[in-house]
């Protein structure tokens, strides 16, 4: 039986700060907003950033990039990333905004209350499969009541028509283990519609390196002004 469609949720940090509160009820890190993507406004955002969550639009040019990208990976092989990574198969119709703040807060360096909802499902995640953590999610009622109570409080009214083309991902970075050595970091985009984790390349600076991939693969096709950037900081 498909799982039952969530609400959509607002990109803000408002609702993204309560849904972390039921999660993970943590202390100094936070969702910000990134204003822009000038370096005066990159400049606003308090350091260190340890995640980012992007809100794009679904366009027929980023579906095309998506779909030759996933062939060229079904080809090729997917570039090896972290084994540690927790990375969610999406199969909930609109759970994308949860799956994105998971998926940011799951693998950062950030402290998880002990018996939290978060804490217990990420142990729980740890021996399992992308395709039965999803199942996990989708059995753990918490999740749904959570993420319906979050959507129902953001800035707009509660959508009739719960389609949308607004879609969540995630990028976090992650240890190098190509044999590099050292402490050289790799920059992974967590997207629960993609086939796995994604290596987007070396990770020097986390934030400048992060809006340089966002704008390459995302902004740069579009004309759309439906984006949106939190980042996940040490406030």
């Amino acid at each position: 039986m498909p799982a039952s469609r969530w609400i959509p949720l607002e990109s803000n940090p408002d609702a993204s700060s309560i849904l972390r509160n039921h999660l993970w009820l943590a202390s100094i890190d936070q969702f910000e907003d990134v204003y822009g993507l000038d370096q005066e406004l990159l400049d606003m955002v308090p350091q260190p950033v340890k995640a980012l969550v992007l809100l794009f639009p679904i366009t027929p040019q980023s579906e095309a990039r998506r779909k030759e990208e996933d062939e060229q990976i079904a080809a090729k092989g997917a570039v090896s990333t972290d084994p540690t990574l927790i990375w969610i198969k999406q199969t909930i119709p609109n759970a994308c905004g949860t799956m994105g703040i998971i998926h940011a807060l799951a693998n950062s360096d950030v402290t998880l209350v002990p018996e939290s909802p978060l804490a217990k499902f990420i142990e729980q995640c740890s021996s399992k499969t992308p395709e039965e953590r999803a199942t996990l999610l989708e059995i753990t009622p918490l999740f749904a009541s959570i993420h319906e109570g979050v959507a129902s409080t953001g800035q707009s009214a509660v959508p009739r028509n719960l389609d949308t083309n607004l879609h969540f991902t995630a990028f976090v970075r992650a240890p190098d283990i190509s044999g590099a050595g050292g402490s050289h970091q790799r920059i992974i985009e967590l997207d629960g519609r993609r086939s796995g984790p994604i290596d987007r390349g070396e990770c020097k600076d986390f934030l400048a390196d992060a809006v340089k991939v966002i704008k390459d693969i995302y902004i740069s096709a579009s004309q759309s002004v439906e984006f949106n950037i939190m980042a996940l900081c040490e406030t």
